[in-house]
């Protein structure tokens, strides 16, 4: 056989020998328990990066381990190609405005450009051996996914839990649509606190605020009713300064007494605790700023300006006129679109929403009875649930995703759902069946889409083909596992949970795996955005190969982030020569084997197999745990230490030599060599497929019933010999302190030496006693003598 290992032809070689004989296809027929996986769909918004390499990878070995503990694995696939994220990269990709083309046009190319992606995705993750069911593919724009959202948005709507109101509303300027709270981050920037002066009465009334420009829209000030400094203006009015109209002064316990001047001016909107003053005392709206984030015509002094140049007009206006007392330079937290960073205003709008506030007790319920793995990422989610302020706000003012599925009559205003054998549908190129209750026959489209988390929170009943002629809803759900990223738990984990609750009334997944990051650097997560990631994974792959990328990323405790360096590949090329090696060592040892043969076994060959057989316990218990990481670095002390450094050195006269030692002795090491050897393969074969697999293929499938490396289950032994492994343990300490004394002295380790004395418990010494011409051999002893201590 070659001498080094060629990954470049062996990848594909065995890439290919997976698809030509369905290994990993999931069967409907099966009687064996199905373990189902809810994969995250990637986005469709640009090339992926070593972050995407890193979580998926970990979650296609847990599909791996569960296949090889006998389960029927369902592990689809999907790509989420619909919504704002494929929008801004089309829009990016073709150097075009989706405002300045028909509505048609814009979404062919968001079609062509998400297929182009989607293709890119799938090669990438085959180039990476994944052992996906490609036949149960899905994207979130196909027409039988935007039949199962339709459907779901039609079901929440008839059962109250889907409305559409005007209110205060999270708006991106940028990206022009109305957003979700989900869908904000927090960033601290530096700005300024603008000590204006208002009057109430003949008095001076300073108010500190960052939003100047929202001057006009001021309706009312708020001061803490325990603040003694302020209560002889509860009740009053003061006049707006520069437009010199009055407002209410009330009191809130909301208002901090030490921030700024502890009066706060509550305008429309400048965060979202003006949103809910507002509407909790029942204040007037005025307008100010508009939906592409410029000040509305009518505003005197600024109307027409942005916001930031409106803002330094108003501070110009207040300085000249004496009415600014000071500024402050402070940091702030503001909220920005998490797509492209952009400040939120806060607009009222006609928008659809799933009520959310009103079943929180509901969903932290459901909580408990998920297992979290890593389990402090429940707290996440618990405090995401408890901080919540808004209902979800599902509709969106953008062109590329699934329409929601109403008219409106245009005589009495009535909402008309699509019924649901129409779906899916698009309310803007059709019409109801049938007339409104009024009788009228005139509809107002909906020309709003779903939220993309909208459609991909249902990825359970997705993968269910959820009220589809092949629906298995009853088999799959609820599912086996979800695994994401732990900054998603606020979006795609609590919007699956609560779409799941409202349509099934049960949890969505029994587990959820919750990976890290990948840093570029301390804070910074690699992403397509920042631009970050260095080198492609498609260059990583060609230039290190596959498994090498694969063994890497399963070198971290779940759910802890890490930093990617190219040094790190070096241990994961180590580990494939060493793998190679030990196989090219035992291969002609082995090539005559008669495993049915009738043998002794040997105490070091026992105590090889007894360790192979406690590793693979270790390993099972952790991956049971999701513990990739920590299963592998137990796997790799077994074979590292324990079979390589010393049970291969041990044994190798006796496999070259049976002469010498004895040719039953010979079959005890070679049925030693020939067991851990496979269950080496098995045990690895979940981190490093492809070199696995091939020389699976190579030796061992000609001895086995199984096709495949990947088709064969582990077979764990939880009763492990105590005493055996003590023998191990005590043996190793003995050629440990042999090597150490000739290193000391300066000897090869081939040099002879002419006595070791071995002290052991007398219930070793007849094991010892056994292996003495093995460690003759392996030590160039010349006598060895067993002492009882």
């Amino acid at each position: 056989m070659q001498k080094k290992y060629d990954f470049r032809q062996v990848e594909k070689e065995m890439q290919n020998f997976w698809k030509e004989n369905s290994v990993y296809v999931f069967d409907p027929e099966s009687r064996c328990e199905i373990y189902s996986i809810d994969t995250p769909p990637p986005t469709v918004s640009g090339s992926l990066h070593i972050g995407h390499i890193f979580s998926y990878t970990q979650a296609e070995m847990i599909a791996r381990f569960k296949r090889m503990q006998g389960y029927n694995v369902f592990y689809p696939f999907g790509f989420d190609d619909n919504g704002l994220p494929t929008e801004r990269l089309v829009e990016k990709e073709w150097g075009i405005s989706a405002k300045d083309l028909k509505r048609r046009e814009f979404v062919k190319k968001c079609i062509e450009t998400a297929a182009k992606y989607e293709k890119e995705f799938k090669d990438l993750w085959q180039s990476l051996g994944f052992s996906v069911d490609w036949s149960l593919q899905y994207e979130t724009i196909n027409p039988m996914v935007q039949r199962i959202s339709q459907k779901s948005f039609i079901r929440l709507f008839k059962d109250g839990k889907a409305y559409m109101k005007e209110s205060p509303v999270l708006w991106c300027t940028e990206c022009q649509t109305s957003i979700a709270q989900a869908e904000l981050d927090s960033v601290e920037k530096e700005t300024t606190f603008n000590y204006v002066k208002f009057k109430s009465g003949e008095e001076d009334l300073i108010v500190a605020t960052t939003r100047p420009e929202l001057l006009y829209g001021c309706v009312c000030l708020f001061v803490n009713p325990e603040d003694d400094r302020y209560r002889q203006y509860i009740g009053k009015t003061a006049v707006v300064p520069l437009y010199n109209y009055e407002i209410p002064i009330l009191t809130d316990s909301r208002v901090d007494i030490v921030k700024g001047t502890g009066v706060v001016m509550c305008a429309t909107f400048g965060d979202s605790t003006d949103a809910e003053w507002y509407m909790s005392y029942n204040l007037p709206y005025r307008k100010v700023i508009l939906p592409d984030g410029t000040i509305d015509e009518s505003v005197p002094l600024i109307g027409g300006l942005e916001v930031t140049p409106a803002r330094r007009e108003i501070i110009r206006m207040l300085s000249e006129k004496g009415l600014l007392s000071g500024a402050q330079s402070i940091m702030h937290t503001v909220a920005v679109h998490e797509r492209c960073g952009r400040e939120i205003e806060i607009i009222p709008s006609k928008q659809w929403y799933i009520d959310i506030l009103s079943n929180k007790e509901l969903f932290l319920k459901a909580a408990d009875k998920i297992n979290w793995y890593p389990e402090h990422m429940k707290s996440r989610y618990v405090s995401w649930v408890e901080n919540l302020k808004w209902d979800w706000c599902i509709s969106r003012q953008r062109y590329f995703g699934v329409p929601v599925p109403v008219w409106y009559c245009r005589n009495c205003g009535q909402v008309i759902s699509a019924s649901e054998d129409m779906l899916p549908v698009n309310p803007v190129e059709t019409v109801p069946g049938e007339p409104c209750s009024c009788g009228c026959n005139e509809f107002l489209p909906e020309s709003s889409v779903l939220d993309t988390w909208a459609t991909s929170s249902l990825t359970p009943q997705i993968n269910a083909r959820w009220g589809e002629e092949n629906d298995i809803s009853g088999r799959l759900l609820p599912m086996s596992l979800r695994t994401q990223a732990h900054e998603i738990i606020r979006t795609w984990a609590f919007y699956t949970i609560v779409k799941s609750l409202y349509h099934t009334g049960d949890i969505p997944w029994k587990d959820i795996m919750v990976c890290g990051f990948v840093l570029a650097k301390k804070g910074e997560k690699i992403s397509k955005s920042k631009g970050n990631a260095g080198l492609s994974p498609k260059e990583l792959i060609e230039n290190h190969s596959a498994d090498v990328v694969r063994y890497w990323a399963a070198n971290f405790k779940l759910g802890t982030d890490t930093f990617f360096s190219m040094d790190e590949f070096g241990t994961a090329k180590r580990f494939i020569t060493k793998l190679w090696n030990a196989f090219r060592f035992a291969r002609p040892h082995l090539q005559y084997i008669d495993i049915n043969a009738e043998f002794e076994l040997m105490p070091v060959d026992r105590w090889i197999i007894e360790r192979c057989k406690q590793t693979m316990v270790y390993a099972e218990r952790l991956l049971e745990q999701y513990e990739i990481g920590s299963a592998r670095h137990k796997i790799d002390d077994f074979f590292w230490k324990d079979f390589c450094d010393n049970y291969l050195e041990i044994v190798k006269e006796r496999l070259y030599q049976p002469e010498k030692h004895g040719h039953r002795q010979r079959l005890s090491a070679q049925f030693a060599l020939y067991f851990c050897m496979l269950n080496l393969l098995k045990l690895y074969a979940i981190y490093v497929p492809h070199i696995t697999e091939y020389i699976y293929q190579d030796f061992f499938r000609k001895h086995e019933k199984s096709i495949s490396l990947h088709r064969l289950c582990w077979e764990t032994e939880e009763t492990v010999d105590e005493n055996i492994i003590l023998f191990g343990e005590k043996l190793k300490d003995v050629i440990a302190e042999i090597r150490k004394y000739k290193t000391g002295k300066a000897l090869s380790m081939k040099a002879e030496i002419e006595k070791v004395v071995i002290e052991a418990d007398e219930k070793l010494v007849g094991l010892f006693e056994q292996t003495i011409n093995d460690i003759k051999a392996c030590c160039h002893a010349k006598e060895i003598e067993i002492r009882i201590n």
